[in-house]
């Protein structure tokens, strides 16, 4: 099996959002079948507590970001959150979800090629994988802590993570009321 493109290739945003998927009219929908979610929790930590600041993770501009991507962030803050802040004193939440269906033409070069692929013809492109639209200063994952201290291993978290993702990032912190 091939490995993906890389994420230069999906991470800009062009035309609309393609999320149309067949439900009853299968003719209908050009896509047939959408590969599952790579985002196993969207929500981690304790909901119930009573929080004092909240952490935002901000992208600098407007950005698709593939699954694969996001969970791997995801990993990343919660392990560091899990180490630094502990597994009860804080809620972790995505709030960007990957709606967008990503498509690909794939042309196969080498001997024997031709017999195989039909060039532009019929070149909407198979399923590969999906991908969140986020817009710029809309938080893209936030974090829910107590003291102002955790605030700032959070914030550590957020740096850390930010290598995985394709856009520039800002983290703010804010004090809930």
């Amino acid at each position: 099996m091939a490995k993906p493109r890389p994420a230069r290739c999906y991470r800009k945003p062009t035309k609309h959002a393609y999320t149309r998927t067949a439900k009853r009219v299968l003719k209908k929908a050009f896509i047939r079948g959408v590969p599952g979610l790579k985002i196993f929790h969207f929500d981690i930590g304790n909901p119930k507590k009573e929080y004092k600041y909240i952490v935002k993770l901000i992208p600098k501009s407007d950005v698709q970001i593939r699954d694969t991507a996001l969970e791997a962030t995801r990993i990343v803050i919660n392990r560091t959150a899990q180490k630094t802040i502990g597994t009860e004193n804080y809620f972790f939440q995505i709030r960007s979800y990957p709606h967008h269906v990503l498509r690909e033409n794939a042309i196969i070069s080498g001997a024997g090629a031709d017999r195989l692929q039909t060039g532009m013809r019929h070149a909407f492109g198979r399923t590969t994988g999906k991908a969140a639209r986020v817009k710029r200063n809309h938080a893209m994952m936030t974090i829910k802590v107590q003291t102002n201290d955790d605030a700032k291993k959070a914030r550590a978290a957020f740096k850390k993570a930010v290598a995985k993702l394709p856009v520039a990032c800002s983290v703010v912190v804010e004090e809930l009321k």
